[in-house]
């Protein structure tokens, strides 16, 4: 298998993520909440980068920018050689769709359908049709849920329901994967074996990860790691 389908096209010199002066304020009744205070920081193609912080260090913020979903106050991002917030709404939505996948804490996989039924939905919103490629059946192995895609989520385990949003995020191949406190609410069984999941996918198929966590622990998975507080990196 090759690892070059989850990789960007990009130059070696440029950064698959590339943040520059980024800021956001909140305004909260007459008070002004600066979550981010000039952030800068660049992200290599492949590479599994962790921010880690406490309750209100401005990451779940940032992570947010970086998936379009948040615009920020100033500053700039370049996400696979694109400035995100110079792109109309529907151009940031198709980056979205093709180059940048999610993977939160609460799963937010859809009770009625099925774990297949689940990741091909991110198929169908990508308009993508046909069969699941070789590749992915083998990430589905790797996953450990091949045997479980006929169930509904309330069928499934935390970890086993957390695999299947990770299968979700990835069955298009992103260039990019961001990952918010994905073990927030495994055990420390599981929460180890999704970490090492995703060291898995980053390793066999050069997938880039930045991953949001709040514990140290979870960040010694990465290749590197930053650390935020009061909005700044450190």
């Amino acid at each position: 298998m090759t690892r070059s389908p989850m990789t960007s096209a990009l130059p070696d010199s440029e950064p698959i993520i590339s943040i520059r002066g980024l800021r956001k304020t909140y305004h909260v009744g007459d008070v002004d909440v600066h979550a981010l205070r000039g952030v800068d920081l660049d992200v290599r193609a492949g590479e599994f980068l962790c921010v880690v912080g406490p309750s209100g260090s401005g990451k779940s913020t940032l992570f947010h920018i970086l998936g379009g979903l948040t615009h920020p106050t100033s500053g700039s991002v370049r996400i696979a050689g694109r400035d995100l917030f110079g792109l109309s709404d529907a151009e940031r939505t198709e980056l979205r769709k093709t180059t940048v996948g999610f993977v939160f804490q609460k799963y937010n996989l859809l009770p009625t359908l099925t774990a297949r039924e689940n990741i091909e939905i991110a198929r169908d919103i990508a308009r993508k049709s046909g069969p699941l490629d070789s590749q992915f059946v083998e990430v589905l192995r790797l996953l450990g849920i091949e045997g479980r895609l006929h169930h509904k989520p309330r069928a499934l385990s935390g970890g086993e329901q957390q695999r299947v949003a990770i299968a979700r995020a990835i069955v298009n191949q992103p260039a990019i994967l961001l990952a918010d406190e994905p073990t927030g609410n495994l055990d420390t069984e599981n929460s180890n074996a999704v970490l090492a999941l995703l060291r898995d996918l980053n390793q066999r198929y050069a997938q880039t990860i930045l991953m949001i966590t709040h514990d140290p622990e979870a960040a010694g998975y990465g290749d590197r790691v930053v650390h935020m507080r009061d909005g700044h990196i450190e």
